[in-house]
């Protein structure tokens, strides 16, 4: 059930109207309600794992619990570690089982042996490693003391399974939304209109943005040998807009579809493409991502508190841990490492604290300076988007040598006007609407009704226009 999809619109509309109007007198009945339409929602992608996301739920509650009421430290421990040894396992042997058993023969390989090992045959649940992370988050939080567990298991599934964000984030806290789950909920009109339009503005960056430039894409990078290196450039720039548009997109949507529900969830990007530096861009990009593992990993591995050494050292952990999170390949791995090595110049000369404020704030234009940080970062952001995107290290490694041969200074074979012309006017549209939290919230508040009725019409028309294949979303994969 895609969040650009007929049925989904159809799913959605029943839930809203029987959310406000038939379960609106009672908060337990509104939570059971959407739990019990959260757990559909993923089954219909396929209804057997609705057990491991029960099981996972059911896990991380009763952990909870047992950490919470444990007198002992060494028992807290315990629970701790029970439950994130069987989380992670259940991710270990569903995502990353015949990665490693893989990689394991390639190595006796190189030994002379000929080792003969059997993989599994699974299909990879959706969205595990998001739910994994709430729940883990959920946990580790009751451990440090962070927040007390809850009592009531229909609001701690609903906080794990609420279907805005089930299957490809934001990677919610329960300090930011069991209290919203815990507490009544009233109808907002404003907040309502504004979830529309960042729904809208979602749609527009998937179907428009994500899926046409798609098509490029695939074509590129499906036959990367018979292009120029011109060529191959516009294809990994055109995957960097493809990737930002569809998984923003989708997080666009899942707040603007927990706003119209009464909740508020935690800002995923902050228009990332505009940043100065590579540390910026990761303040921007996948935020409830990032700032998990600055959480949950960084932190504790020492942060930036123990000296030059260690803070390069758990920089490259973090980034590499977060490239394996993404994908059982060695190509999200590489991925990983390169943006930790991007940092580096930021961290070695202390900068990367640096452009905490939007960039050109205040001001239409950026300044010479600024304009030419934000081009070598999204750059420097395309190229590393190659290893994300290619098959294997092989085809990166193909892609990458063809790219940088003579042939990048030709003329591109692939054009698309229509592509080219949607893009720019959708960067010109964000550039003009990076103050807000999503690029039409304040981007109209200065036009008449009518003019602001005409571009949102003008949105839908472009959207209904552009509609092509059905294409997943790209984040639904991990």
């Amino acid at each position: 059930m895609l969040f650009n999809s007929g049925i989904f619109a159809i799913f959605f509309i029943c839930v809203f109207f029987l959310y406000w109007f038939v379960f609106n007198r009672s908060l337990k009945w509104q939570n059971v309600f959407l739990a019990v339409c959260s757990y559909f929602f993923y089954g219909c992608w396929d209804w057997r794992f609705m057990f491991l996301l029960a099981f996972s739920t059911f896990l991380d509650y009763y952990s909870g619990l047992k950490i919470a009421n444990s007198e002992s430290r060494n028992l807290r421990k315990f629970w701790l570690i029970l439950t994130v040894s069987i989380n992670l396992g259940f991710l270990g042997i569903f995502k990353y089982y015949n990665f490693f058993i893989e990689s394991f023969a390639e190595l006796l390989t190189w030994f002379g042996l000929t080792p003969h090992f059997s993989t599994l045959n699974v299909i990879l649940p959706v969205g595990i490693s998001f739910y994994t992370f709430h729940g883990l988050s959920y946990v580790f939080d009751i451990y440090f003391g962070k927040i007390k567990p809850t009592r009531d298991p229909i609001n701690y599934s609903l906080f794990v399974s609420f279907f805005p964000l089930l299957v490809a984030g934001p990677i919610e806290r329960a300090t930011h939304l069991l209290p919203q789950v815990e507490r009544p909920r009233t109808f907002s009109y404003s907040k309502a209109v504004d979830g529309l339009k960042q729904i809208l503005w979602g749609l527009f960056k998937k179907v428009v943005i994500a899926d046409n430039c798609a098509e490029l894409v695939n074509t590129i990078f499906g036959s990367h040998w018979a292009y120029s290196g011109s060529t191959l450039a516009i294809g990994a720039i055109l995957f960097a807009i493809q990737i930002y548009g569809d998984f923003s997109g989708y997080s666009d949507i899942a707040l603007g579809t927990a706003r119209l529900l009464g909740f508020e969830l935690l800002q995923n990007f902050r228009f990332p493409y505009f940043s100065r530096n590579i540390a910026e861009f990761w303040r921007r990009w996948h935020i409830s991502l990032s700032s998990w593992f600055k959480d949950y990993l960084y932190i504790p591995l020492g942060g930036s508190r123990e000296g030059m050494f260690k803070t390069i050292r758990n920089t490259f952990i973090i980034f590499l841990v977060s490239g394996f999170w993404h994908g059982a390949n060695w190509t999200f791995i590489i991925w990983g490492g390169l943006n930790a090595l991007f940092q580096l110049p930021s961290i070695i000369f202390k900068k990367n604290r640096r452009h905490l404020d939007t960039v050109a704030q205040g001001r239409l234009l950026p300044t010479v300076t600024e304009t030419v940080q934000v081009v070598t970062t999204f750059l420097l952001a395309s190229f590393a988007w190659i290893f994300f995107r290619a098959e294997n290290m092989t085809v990166a490694v193909q892609y990458v040598k063809e790219m940088f041969s003579a042939s990048l200074f030709s003329m591109p074979q692939v054009y698309s006007g229509k592509v080219f012309i949607v893009v720019a006017i959708f960067m010109l549209i964000e550039w003009c609407g990076r103050e807000g939290k999503y690029a039409l919230e304040k981007f109209s508040d200065s036009w008449k009704r009518p003019v602001r009725w005409v571009f949102y019409y003008a949105i839908i028309l472009t959207i209904l226009w552009m509609t092509g294949g059905e294409q997943q979303f790209i984040y639904f994969q991990f």
